[in-house]
C-alpha cells in the first residue's frame, strides 16, 4: 500500500459508506421526497399556494422574527460566554447547566410558560401592559421565546474560542498603551467573529423551523387585508401543519420547499460570510 493511500484510522470506506448511507436516509431522501410531492402541482398551481397574501406574510414573520432572535442572541451569547469564561462566581456550574435548558426543555412547555410569565396577570405581563408592552399573542412575543430557544447556540459556539484565546495577547496589547476598549475590539473580538456567525446561523436555522413553542405564545393571528392594522403572528410551520390536517399534501409542500430554499440561501449567504471572516482573521 503507498503512502499516499495509507489513512490514520482504519476502516476509511466502511466508515464513509455509513456516513453517507445516514446523510442519504435520515436528510437526502425526505428532503427529495418533498420536492417530488411539490412537483405534482403544476407551476401555476405551485405559484397560486405559495404567493397569496396570507402565506407571504406567514414568511415574513417566520424570517422576521428568527433573524431578530439569533441578533438577541448574539448579544446575549457573547456576554454570557464572556462571563463563564472569565470570571469565577459561586454555582457556576449550576449556572452553566442552565444554559443548554432549551435543548432538554420540550418547546411546548417553553411556550406555556413563557405565556404566563407575559400574560396581562402575568408576573411579568402585570408590569409591562401598563407601559403598552405587550409580550404575549405578538410578533415581540415570538421573538422572546425564539431567543430563549437559540440562545445556547451562540454560548456553546463562542465558549470554546474565548477559551483559547492567550492571555498573554491582552497583556502586550496592554503594555503597548491599548485601552480596555481598544483590546476587546482589535484582539479579542477579530477572533470570536466566525463563532458568532456560527451561532447566529444556528440560531436562525433553529427559529425557522420553530413550531411548539411559539404556538403557545403568538396566538396564530392570521393576515387579514381588510385590517391591514393588525399585524399577522402565523409562522409557516402553522399554515403547513393547517394543510397537513386538511390532508392538502402537495400544498403543504410546496409551502415546505419555499421555506426550505429560503432557508438554504440564507443560510449559505451566512457560511460565506463565516469562511471570509475566517480568513481575515487568518
Amino acid at each position: 500500500m503507498s503512502i499516499a493511500n495509507r489513512r490514520i484510522l482504519p476502516g476509511f470506506r466502511l466508515s464513509l459508506s455509513f456516513a453517507l448511507t445516514y446523510l442519504a436516509v435520515l436528510i437526502l431522501v425526505p428532503l427529495a421526497a418533498c420536492f417530488v410531492k411539490a412537483s405534482t402541482l403544476t407551476w401555476t398551481q405551485f405559484w397560486t399556494v405559495v404567493s397569496t397574501p396570507r402565506v407571504r406574510d406567514a414568511y415574513v414573520v417566520t424570517f422576521g422574527t428568527s433573524i431578530m432572535a439569533a441578533a438577541a442572541d448574539l448579544v446575549l451569547g457573547l456576554l454570557i460566554a464572556w462571563v463563564m469564561v472569565r470570571y469565577e462566581f459561586p454555582l457556576k456550574r449550576f449556572f452553566d447547566s442552565l444554559i443548554d435548558l432549551p435543548f432538554a426543555l420540550p418547546t411546548a412547555v417553553a411556550g406555556l410558560v413563557y405565556s404566563a410569565l407575559y400574560a396581562k396577570n402575568g408576573w411579568f405581563g402585570q408590569y409591562l401592559f401598563p407601559l403598552g408592552i405587550e409580550a404575549v399573542n405578538t410578533r415581540l412575543a415570538i421573538v422572546l421565546v425564539l431567543t430563549f430557544i437559540g440562545l445556547p447556540f451562540v454560548v456553546r459556539t463562542v465558549e470554546p474560542v474565548l477559551e483559547s484565546l492567550e492571555a498573554e495577547l491582552e497583556e502586550a496589547a496592554a503594555c503597548l498603551g491599548a485601552t480596555r476598549w481598544q483590546t476587546f475590539t482589535r484582539v479579542i473580538f477579530p477572533p470570536l467573529v466566525p463563532a458568532l456567525i456560527t451561532g447566529f446561523a444556528l440560531s436562525v436555522a433553529r427559529g425557522i423551523g420553530e413550531y411548539g413553542s411559539v404556538i403557545f405564545v403568538s396566538g396564530n393571528k392570521r393576515f387579514m387585508a381588510a385590517f391591514p392594522d393588525v399585524k399577522s403572528t402565523e409562522i409557516a410551520p402553522v399554515l403547513i401543519v393547517e394543510r397537513l390536517d386538511a390532508h392538502e399534501y402537495a400544498e403543504a409542500t410546496a409551502v415546505a420547499v419555499v421555506l426550505l430554499l429560503t432557508s438554504f440561501v440564507l443560510l449559505g449567504v451566512i457560511n460565506h460570510l463565516e469562511r471570509r471572516s475566517q480568513r481575515h482573521a487568518g
